[in-house]
């Protein structure tokens, strides 16, 4: 069955009245076909999911070098476990298509998937500005009975208030011809075919009752675990939002009991350890700041958007971008211990990603270290087994293999990845070391000036 024979045998989604079970099937079988706007990181494993399951979806992506991959059945997305195997079988028989014509792809579709990145402006404000083109480009396509799911993060209220009036004006349809729901992509590099199969609980929400219920039906069939339907769109966002932002407040708690600890000289992990041995108690582990591309944005999310005064979510945004300075301070010191300034010293920053073994550099926390370092005057050396540009640091590139032979003068452990395992320590000499993650056991070698985030 060709696309246009299933776009025209396919029943509408929202407003249906054939059963759910019919619905279902229709579904499974590929009557109701699928367009993913954002084939990246989440979006490339989002979309195959889909076509496991479906067998009729298309692939939607600014980037010409992206859909020319797919297309020849490979995943550019690195670190994802069985993501490039089933691309290729997907693509092999039809299953997944990839194209940058979005207006073609929208006028195939019922169900269009939104997952495109939500970042921030310079001034800190939500930037739905690849949001809105997604939304725009399904809208081109849009028919009554088709419905959108938006999986990007957004501030609570972007549903009912940005999109709904978006494609009502874009399309010239009464809202209550087409569905919208929000249901949040719950997934972390490195596992996200896991995750997205059901992993966790899948949240979905409606700006209306008919909306909620087909992103339940449609997750239904996606996910092996529940789905979990929200009072409306509205609720299932915060849900998202929520979910971040405790971990941004959690962190920078135990970034503060961890320069506590520091102050009153005491090994603040071993506390914080023994206190989470208390079941009401789950502190997070301290570290030298929070990267990625959702910890560090959600809380602008609400603080943008409220009227309320935000003091703890402030704070723990203060606190947590303040800890790259604090590690440099914590190197500072002891090179000047050793009678060493850092202006002149060699140091060697192991770990650039924002968390082992992903390929994703944004605000990590490495790059306000090194870029404080180099202007400084330090000589600075980066080593770092995911990437291969390194055009975004101010530092010599360092091969993995090659960092127990550079004589630093301090060595900076940013990002604990599997391959610094192997390093030989004892090729430092006497070399000052900065562990941001309580990740090295130099315990054996008491003489060595160690300092650990937390651990002091």
């Amino acid at each position: 069955m060709t696309d246009g024979e299933r776009r025209e045998t396919a029943a509408p989604l929202y407003g249906a009245t054939r059963p759910a079970s019919a619905q279902r099937r229709d579904f499974r079988d590929g009557r109701l076909p699928v367009a993913v706007y954002g084939l990246g990181k989440m979006g490339l494993p989002l979309a195959a999911v889909y076509a496991e399951t479906t067998g009729n979806v298309v692939g939607v992506d600014v980037d010409e070098s992206v859909v020319e991959r797919i297309e020849r059945g490979e995943s550019h997305v690195d670190g994802e476990p069985g993501l490039s195997e089933l691309v290729s079988r997907l693509v092999a028989d039809g299953s997944l298509r990839a194209t940058t014509n979005a207006d073609a792809a929208a006028a195939s579709a019922t169900l269009h998937v939104v997952i495109v990145p939500t970042l921030l402006t310079a001034s800190s404000e939500p930037d739905l500005s690849a949001l809105e083109a997604a939304v725009r480009a399904a809208a081109s396509g849009l028919d009554p009975g088709d419905q959108i799911v938006v999986e990007s993060t957004v501030p609570p209220g972007t549903c009912h208030e940005t999109i709904v009036p978006l494609v009502a004006a874009e399309t010239g349809l009464d809202p209550d011809q087409f569905g919208v729901a929000f249901c949040p992509e719950r997934t972390s590099s490195g596992r996200a075919l896991r995750d997205i199969r059901g992993a966790y609980p899948k949240i979905v929400g409606g700006v209306d009752d008919e909306s909620t219920r087909v992103a339940e039906l449609v997750y239904g069939e996606l996910t092996d675990n529940d789905v979990v339907p929200m009072a409306d769109a509205t609720v299932a966002e915060a849900v998202k939002v929520f979910e971040g932002v405790y971990r941004d407040v959690n962190i920078a708690l135990a970034n503060e009991l961890a320069r506590v600890a520091d102050d009153l000289g005491f090994d603040g992990n071993a506390a914080i350890e023994a206190a989470n041995t208390q079941p009401y108690c789950d502190i997070h582990d301290p570290g030298p700041g929070v990267g990625g591309h959702c910890i560090p944005y959600y809380p602008y999310f609400l603080t943008t958007r409220t009227s309320v005064d935000t003091p703890l979510l402030r704070t723990a945004r203060e606190v947590n971008d303040g800890m790259p300075s604090f590690v440099v301070s914590k190197l500072d010191d002891r090179l000047a211990e050793r009678g060493r300034d850092v202006a002149d010293a060699r140091v060697l920053v192991l770990g650039l990603t924002y968390r082992p073994g992903v390929a994703e550099t944004r605000a990590t926390p490495a790059r306000p270290i090194v870029n404080s370092l180099a202007e400084r005057g330090t000589e600075v050396l980066v080593a770092d087994p995911m990437l291969a540009d390194f055009s975004e640091f101010d530092a010599t590139v360092v091969d993995v293999s090659a960092v127990e032979t550079t004589d630093p003068d301090g060595v900076v452990l940013v990002t604990p990845h599997e391959a610094f395992d192997d390093v030989d320590w004892s090729a430092f000499d006497d070399a000052v070391v900065v562990d941001g993650r309580d990740a090295l056991d130099l315990e054996s070698r008491p003489d060595r000036p160690v300092y650990t985030v937390g651990g002091g």
